[in-house]
C-alpha cells in the first residue's frame, strides 16, 4: 500500500502534486492500492475547505485511490500507543515549559551546537510524575543504537542517537506531533513504500525509531524526491511563485495532462517528451529520477501544454472552451501558433464574439463592412463573402481587409481569414451584432 499525505493548510504546491503523481504511478506498477491521508492534526493551521480542494485536484488529474482517511480520526490509536510506550518505559512525561526549552535552545545557539533535549524529565520517578499537576508533553526516549535506512534515490543514511534525540510525540493537549501520527498511521495502513519530498529525510529516522519502539518490524522503502527549483533563480520554488500553485496553473489554462507530463519529465529519463500518465505507467522507473533538484521552466510547460491541446479531440476542446461544436475546437487549434493555454485561446474566441465598434483609422470603412455583414445571408466560402463585401462597399486593399478582419475577429492580426472563416461561418450573425 502507498499513500499520499497532504496537509489542508494551503494551496497544493507543484511539489506536492509531483509526489502524488509518482505515488499513483508506482502504485499502479506494483499493483498496490493508493491511500489519500489528509494530515489534519494541526488544527490551528488547517484551512476550511482545503481538504476538498485537494481531492478535487487529484480527481482533475485522474489520480484514483482506494480510500481517503483523515489523520485526526486516528487520535484514539495515537494516544493508546503513546500510553503503551509510557507503560513500557520507552516514553516519558515531560513537564518542561516552553520558556525553559527556549532557554536551553538559546544556550545551544551561544555554544554553537545543535539543540537537543537535556533529558531532565526522563529520570523523574513515577511518584513524582503522579504528584505533578502541571501540563506535560510525552517524549519518546532517544534510541540506544544508530538508525539506518537506505533511500531508493539517495542511498544509505546513518543517524546516531544524538541526531534522533528524545522528541515529543504528544503535545500538551494530547494531540500527536507530525512524526508520531505519521508513523502510527503508516503502521495501521500497512504502507510498503513512502514517496515524498527530500525535506522529510530528517524525519525518517524518527519515524523508524517510533515504529521500532512499538515493535513494528516491517521494512518500509523510502524515496525522497529532490525539490523543484525556479529555473530563473535556481532556488527552491516558494509560495510566492505563482507557478508553484497547482490551482493557479489550472486557472491560467494549463491542462492537467500537460502539467502531469511536465512534472514526470523534469529531472527524469523518459523515452519521449510528450506522453500521458497512462503511458508513463508502462515505462516509468522511480530509481531513474535525478538526485538533484528539478528546474521548473514555465516556458517549457507552455510548449508541452500546446502539444497536449493539439492532441485533444476537437469536440472535447470545444467543450473545455464553453462550446459544443467541433468547428470551435478546430478554430481553437488555429491559434496555437500564438497561444499556448486554454485561457489565451479563450481570449481569442472572446475577441471574435465581442461587440466591435470601430477600428481606429478605419472608422468609416469599419461601419460600412459591419453594415453589409449584418445584412448578409450565409456564404459557404470565404471568397464568396469577401466578394460580396467588396461589391457592396467598393472597398479594396487594406481599406477592405483591415476592417473586415477586425469585424470578424476583434483584432488586427492573426491567422488568415480564409483559414478562420470555415469555422465561424455559422456564427456570423452573432459575431457582427
Amino acid at each position: 500500500m502507498l499513500r499520499f499525505a497532504p496537509s489542508p493548510t494551503g494551496d497544493m504546491h507543484i511539489g506536492n502534486l509531483r509526489v502524488a503523481i509518482f505515488n499513483y504511478i508506482v502504485s499502479k506498477q506494483l499493483n498496490e492500492g493508493l491511500i489519500i491521508r489528509i494530515e489534519d492534526t494541526d488544527k490551528a493551521r488547517n484551512i476550511e475547505g482545503k481538504d476538498k480542494e485537494i481531492l478535487e485536484i487529484l480527481n482533475l488529474f485522474s489520480i484514483d485511490y482506494v480510500s481517503v482517511f483523515y489523520q485526526s480520526d486516528n487520535l484514539k490509536y495515537h494516544q493508546k500507543m503513546a500510553l503503551q510506550l509510557m507503560t513500557q518505559k520507552k516514553a516519558f512525561a515531560c513537564f518542561c515549559s516552553d520558556t525553559k526549552l527556549e532557554e536551553l535552545k538559546e544556550e545551544s545557539i551561544k555554544k554553537g551546537i545543535p539543540f537537543r533535549y537535556d533529558g531532565f524529565c526522563e529520570t523523574l520517578s513515577d511518584e513524582t510524575v503522579l504528584n505533578t499537576n502541571a501540563p506535560f508533553t510525552v517524549r519518546l526516549k532517544k534510541p540506544d543504537h544508530n538508525i539506518k535506512f537506505t533511500d531508493v534515490l539517495k542511498g544509505d543514511f546513518d543517524y546516531a542517537p544524538f541526531d534522533v534525540d528524545s522528541f515529543i510525540i504528544l503535545r500538551q493537549d494530547k494531540t500527536p506531533t507530525y512524526n508520531y501520527a505519521c508513523s502510527v498511521d503508516d503502521m495501521l495502513m500497512d504502507i510498503s513504500m513512502v514517496i515524498r519530498g527530500e525535506d522529510h529525510v530528517s524525519n525518517t529516522p524518527k519515524q523508524i525509531h517510533i515504529r521500532e519502539s512499538l515493535g513494528y518490524t516491517k521494512e518500509i522503502k523510502y524515496v525522497h524526491l529532490p525539490i523543484i527549483l525556479n529555473a530563473q533563480t535556481g532556488k527552491k520554488m516558494s509560495k510566492r511563485d505563482d507557478a508553484s500553485s497547482v490551482k493557479w496553473l489550472i486557472e491560467q489554462g494549463f491542462l492537467p495532462s500537460a502539467i502531469a507530463n511536465y512534472l514526470v519529465l523534469i529531472g527524469n529519463k523518459t523515452p519521449t517528451e510528450i506522453f500521458t500518465l497512462e503511458e508513463a505507467i508502462k515505462w516509468f522507473k522511480i530509481e531513474n529520477v535525478s538526485k538533484s533538484g528539478a528546474k521548473f521552466d514555465i516556458d517549457k510547460l507552455r510548449f508541452i501544454n500546446r502539444k497536449h491541446i493539439e492532441m485533444l479531440d476537437e469536440m472535447r476542446l470545444s467543450k473545455i472552451l464553453g462550446f459544443a461544436d467541433e468547428n470551435i475546437g478546430k478554430l481553437a487549434k488555429l491559434y496555437l501558433e500564438e497561444a499556448s493555454t486554454i485561457k489565451e485561446i479563450k481570449a481569442k474566441l472572446d475577441d471574435i464574439f465581442s461587440v466591435k465598434t470601430t477600428l481606429e483609422g478605419f472608422e468609416e470603412e469599419s461601419k460600412k463592412v459591419k453594415e453589409v455583414l449584418q445584412k448578409t445571408s450565409y456564404f459557404e466560402s470565404y471568397d464568396d463573402l469577401k466578394n460580396h463585401v467588396t461589391e457592396n462597399t467598393a472597398l479594396k486593399g487594406k481599406n477592405l481587409f483591415k476592417p473586415l478582419r477586425y469585424i470578424l475577429t476583434g483584432v488586427e492580426n492573426g491567422p488568415n481569414l480564409a483559414d478562420i472563416y470555415p469555422f465561424i461561418k455559422n456564427y456570423i450573425g452573432e459575431i457582427v451584432r
